[in-house]
């Protein structure tokens, strides 16, 4: 609606996980660099953690964007599965045509291929995204999955990604073997007020902005005040925000249109509760 007023070449503010988007804030680029570090250096389990719209899985769609060439990965988004069903999730994504229906036939195929991975120099990642909602059996294939490994390698790098629970699963008593094997624990935080304005100010350079968009102090201020400083809650009310300056016919986004678009998403909240 708004894009040809403001010239720009796309929405600003989806809340889809586009790596083009990525803003680095300080802990976000250190979690970046930690799970590309536990990859390349085969460092086994890596765990990222943080609320809910922190950026967790953009973080990981980016590093598998960046792995190099050499680097095998799947992608588990639905950690909803049986093991039988994780196991055969990791071979698909991972361009192999599952053997049978047995589980222990499917890992003997995925050992053979890490070991062949090896054998050539490759590596495999595998990236496990709302690992919090794991159950306790998945939890343990995971953990078996990890002794895929030489007396000198581990096989698979395997990124446990979710929200805070699951630094409490893993300080389970039952899960000590587990929680012994992370080597690299990254903790996604909330923007600063600063890091969000310089948020909202990169996310409308990748889509086109000319420098004319200008979203004011105040506005700023409110906006990470009601998003507490979580990026998804961020492109939300700037995206409605932005929606309020455009039919002032406005390039200034003022705390005046941040309150109209507060009110909006209210509106819009109450009316699908009833």
């Amino acid at each position: 609606m708004y894009l040809e007023f403001f010239q720009l070449k796309e929405f600003p503010f989806n809340v889809t996980p586009d790596p083009r988007f990525l803003y680095f804030s300080e802990r976000h680029r250190e979690a970046y660099d930690s799970l590309l570090y536990g990859i390349e250096h085969r460092k086994g389990f890596v765990v990222l953690t943080g609320e809910v719209g922190c950026g967790k899985t953009t973080i990981c769609r980016s590093v598998l964007n960046r792995l190099p060439t050499n680097t095998h990965s799947a992608l588990i988004l639905n950690p909803s599965l049986t093991p039988s069903q994780l196991i055969r999730s990791i071979l698909l994504d991972l361009g192999m045509d599952p053997k049978g229906r047995d589980k222990l036939v499917h890992i003997a195929q995925l050992n053979r291929f890490l070991l062949k991975c090896l054998e050539v120099g490759e590596n495999v990642c595998i990236i496990i995204d709302e690992s919090q909602n794991l159950d306790s059996r998945l939890i343990e294939q995971v953990r078996m999955l990890s002794n895929l490994e030489t007396d000198q390698h581990k096989l698979m790098q395997i990124i446990l990604s979710g929200q805070p629970e699951l630094k409490e699963r893993l300080a389970q008593p039952e899960l000590r073997q587990l929680r012994q094997r992370v080597m690299v624990h990254c903790d996604l935080e909330p923007l600063s007020i600063i890091e969000t304005a310089l948020y909202i100010q990169h996310r409308l350079n990748v889509a086109g902005a000319s420098g004319r968009i200008h979203f004011d102090r105040t506005a700023v201020e409110q906006i990470h005040r009601q998003a507490a400083g979580i990026p998804r809650q961020i492109n939300t009310i700037c995206d409605r925000s932005l929606l309020a300056a455009y039919v002032r016919r406005d390039f200034q986004v003022t705390a005046f249109d941040v309150q109209n678009a507060l009110k909006e998403l209210k509106s819009v909240i109450h009316g699908s509760a009833q």
